[in-house]
């Protein structure tokens, strides 16, 4: 992820970022729900989010898999502690287990489950093969695996608008950053997950594409990720293009906390794979 630019510690930046990304995905998340549950051999009564951050996935999962209980898998204990306080809020408490684990150190020994998840977390690992090979037993016989990995990070200003080609070329600098410091991101997970002796059953893109009037959740996350971004890529920007893009978060007519035209445009793509029964 880039850098943190504002003044917060960075798991309760990351946090919040993640709660309100959770909740511009939640309607196209409702679909990907379903779909797994068509896939399905049977009921799905236990699942393992593996790099669960602040438990959007957990969360979406049990409330759509009523008598489900999930092991809730990741290496912050910031973000696992932020996970069990909405799981009280939530009345969940009951039904999620929190678990600290590296995966790139090592997979945790749990029961074999009906489902496993991992949402924007693989990409991160240092080595993916060998950590996608060593998960294959968390997954029971019939069982499913569901990978939903970043294209990139959400656009919020239209091209050709102000401040638009700034933003564009903070992208262009920080996909290049992460072809180096990632460069599992915008993997081919399909084959990935081929090689580790899972069976693809389906592959699809998953969009989110909001237009005026956007959620105040999309002016947030506008803010945060656009001042993240700011941090990663400050000092190689132009001039000019440093000017337009702090026009963005500056106050004036082209802050993106009040401009008429934001929007919020992502994509995510879906691998749903099987464990040979």
């Amino acid at each position: 992820m880039p850098h943190d630019h504002a003044h917060h510690t960075q798991p309760t930046y990351l946090a919040e970022m993640l709660d309100l990304d959770a909740e511009i995905f939640a309607a196209a998340l409702q679909g990907v729900y379903a779909d797994i549950e068509g896939l399905a051999d049977g009921p799905v009564r236990s699942i393992a989010d593996l790099g669960a951050g602040t438990g959007t996935g957990t969360f979406g999962l049990l409330g759509h898999f009523g008598d489900a209980h999930a092991v809730a898998v990741d290496a912050s204990d910031e973000m696992l502690a932020h996970l069990r306080r909405r799981a009280e809020q939530m009345g969940l408490s009951g039904r999620v287990t929190t678990l600290s684990a590296d995966l790139d150190a090592s997979v945790p020994d749990v029961d074999a489950v009906d489902l496993a998840w991992a949402s924007a977390s693989l990409h991160h690992l240092a080595d993916p093969d060998r950590t996608l090979a060593a998960l294959v037993p968390t997954i029971r016989p019939g069982g499913l695996l569901t990978v939903m990995e970043l294209d990139g990070f959400p656009r919020f200003v239209p091209d050709g608008t102000p401040g638009g080609a700034a933003e564009a070329r903070a992208h262009q600098l920080l996909a290049a950053d992460r072809a180096h410091d990632m460069p599992a991101m915008g993997s081919d997970w399909g084959a990935r997950l081929t090689t580790a002796g899972l069976i693809v059953e389906q592959h699809r893109a998953v969009t989110v594409d909001l237009t005026s009037p956007v959620p105040e959740a999309a002016r947030r996350l506008a803010v945060l990720g656009l001042a993240r971004i700011r941090g990663a890529v400050v000092d190689r920007l132009a001039a000019g293009e440093l000017r337009a893009y702090d026009a963005l978060l500056d106050g004036g007519a082209d802050d993106v906390r009040h401009r008429p035209d934001l929007r919020v445009s992502a994509e995510r793509q879906l691998w749903i794979a099987r464990r040979p029964a």
